[in-house]
């Protein structure tokens, strides 16, 4: 080993055909011509020399660790010891691609195998999430998978037998929460206790596995929930004692850098992972409750967002409407709706429809969920005084085509909205409203004028998200009569349609449901909605008139998902109103 690390000193920051034709892989003439083609190819060197035979993917790899000045090494001369391996859990090393060799317990090094020497966020990963110094060294990806099926291939720790382990534990049992008196290096040991690590980073690897948006630890008198939320429901998972609700939420502020000692008021951190390659983004927010601190962690899976005005599930003649909407020059655009029902979504892809070389666009949000080049993003931080306000004003002398106000909340940013939008400038905003009409009643709630409005808004999208019925255990049925009259329905509006419902299967979680689509309903503004929002007309006024003017509705857009045998009674039913 010495030799090779040797070795690969020489061979550091050298070009890889270099390296490659000093490690006898490739002669010179065959670097030349991998060389030349890339010239018309554009594609990596080492891409090239596997695409013509002349080296292996090992090869390369091994190639580029002595670049990086890496040690590499043959897995099938080493002892593995069980011992050593066991403290990477098998999610984690299967996640990371990456197996451990050896552990120096007084500095607490870890030295893993990695398959290419690129893998450093695994490095980071590892130090965050297992706490351990960390060293690596580069093996043939064949020998690692060997490695992982060898010492993983049957494993059984799960969730239930690390809670059942840990319930066990008495030293653990000693520990509360609640004792104003527990020092601090104790919390912090219990915080970097293997096994609470281990649990720890099963719950969080679960979660994104099963594309959870939220993860919450809860304490009660009594017990320590911990939930997920799927597709917009809460599922609750095996609870782990509640003994283990401070060693947990330790070691949640550990990865997040928050404050252990504070325990009386509110905290918010994120932690950045890069899960199976995909980057992912947890926000975590701490919250002070009578049994302790409560945590919830919102998982944004940055690699899975598909910002695509395509896909985010309008109907053609909808999608055909909002396009007009955002590309207009100037005036506002509104998306309503509740707290979690993908307004960012549909924003964050009208802005990325809307993201060329020709146009500035600035956005105020908070917090920021994605971060998208071409775009000059802004973190609201009120303990500052950088409101929504604020920023917005800024943004007038920013020289901009396009702004997103994350939110309207007040008079204030409403007035410097309306500003934007006389001054030629198109502002996209959200409210929080139970559908597109009573929109108005809450401008004019605020305080702005009618005729300001009128003035400047140039439509609304209101939405919402209900379940998709699982693919695999979908099936069709007759609904009761209850059921219909839950949506003002008879049999007769259903005769030629046929309803369907999933009964539950291992890939929905027993569920009936995968995934979620979007409901829309958007209203726009022309000269008789204008003069209705000048006489100050109500809400069902307004709604009445959208609707002869063509706008469907959010329980038309349900029904028509419905019919389509995309979801179900329940689901529409508890996400639209019923109509007057």
């Amino acid at each position: 080993m010495a030799k090779k690390a040797a070795a690969n000193s020489e061979l550091s920051g050298r070009r890889l055909g270099r390296v490659l034709t000093k490690m006898g892989k490739i002669t010179r003439d065959q670097a030349q011509e991998a060389l030349e083609l890339q010239k018309s190819k554009r594609v990596p060197v080492g891409q090239l020399l596997v695409e013509l035979g002349y080296c292996t993917h090992d090869d390369i790899n091994i190639a580029l660790a002595a670049q990086a000045g890496m040690r590499t090494i043959d897995l099938e001369d080493l002892d593995l010891k069980e011992e050593v391996v066991r403290m990477v859990p098998a999610e984690m090393a299967n996640a990371y691609h990456i197996i451990p060799i050896a552990h120096d317990a007084s500095t607490n090094k870890l030295t893993v195998a990695l398959k290419s020497a690129d893998n450093f966020r695994a490095l980071d990963d590892l130090r965050l999430l297992m706490g351990f110094t960390v060293d690596a060294v580069v093996a043939p990806a064949g020998q690692i998978d060997h490695a992982i099926d060898r010492f993983y291939g049957e494993d059984d720790e799960s969730l239930a037998s690390l809670v059942a382990d840990l319930a066990e534990d008495e030293s653990m049992a000693d520990f509360q929460e609640g004792d104003a008196s527990i020092d601090l290096e104790d919390e912090m040991a219990m915080a970097n206790d293997n096994r609470v690590v281990r649990l720890l980073n099963l719950v969080l690897l679960q979660a994104i596995k099963d594309k959870a948006s939220d993860i919450h630890f809860e304490p009660f008198e009594d017990e320590f929930k911990m939930r997920y939320r799927i597709d917009g429901v809460l599922y609750e998972m095996i609870p782990p004692p509640r003994h283990l609700a401070g060693p947990i939420v330790s070691r949640v502020k550990v990865m997040s850098n928050l404050d252990i000692a504070e325990r009386r008021l509110p905290q918010d951190g994120r932690i950045e992972l890069v899960v199976g390659g995909k980057p992912v983004d947890l926000r975590v927010a701490v919250l002070p409750t009578m049994f302790g601190e409560s945590v919830v962690m919102r998982v944004l899976d940055r690699g899975n967002v598909n910002l695509d005005l395509e896909k985010i599930g309008m109907r053609p003649d909808d999608l055909e409407t909002f396009r007009q909407l955002i590309h207009k020059p100037n005036g506002i655009v509104i998306v309503t709706g509740p707290t979690g029902s993908g307004k960012t979504t549909t924003l964050y892809s009208a802005l990325a429809e809307l993201n060329e070389p020709t146009e500035k666009i600035l956005t105020a949000e908070d917090p920021v969920e994605y971060d998208i080049d071409g775009l000059c993003q802004v973190q609201v931080n009120t303990e500052v005084g950088l409101t929504f306000a604020a920023a917005l004003r800024s943004f007038l002398r920013q020289d901009p085509d396009v702004i997103l106000v994350g939110e309207t909340r007040d008079l204030e940013t409403a007035r410097i909205g309306v500003q934007a939008s006389l001054t030629g400038h198109l502002v996209f905003t959200t409210l929080h409203t139970n559908d597109a009409p009573s929109s108005i009643a809450r401008l004019l709630d605020l305080g702005l004028e009618s005729f300001l409005i009128t003035a400047t808004i140039e439509g609304i999208l209101a939405q919402r998200l209900v379940r998709k019925i699982c693919p695999r255990c979908k099936e069709a049925y007759t609904p009761s009569e209850d059921e219909l009259f839950m949506l003002n329905l008879t049999p007769e509006d259903l005769e030629g349609r046929q309803l369907f419902r999933g009964v539950g299967c291992d890939y929905c979680n027993q569920s009936g449901y995968k995934g979620r689509m979007g409901l829309f309903e958007i209203m726009m503004f022309d000269d008789e909605i204008r003069d209705l929002v000048m006489k100050q007309a109500s809400t069902q006024l307004l709604r009445a008139e959208a609707r002869k003017r063509g706008m469907r509705t959010l329980r038309q857009g349900g029904l028509m998902a419905l019919y389509d045998g995309l979801t179900t009674i329940d689901e529409v039913v508890k996400e639209t109103m019923i109509e007057d």
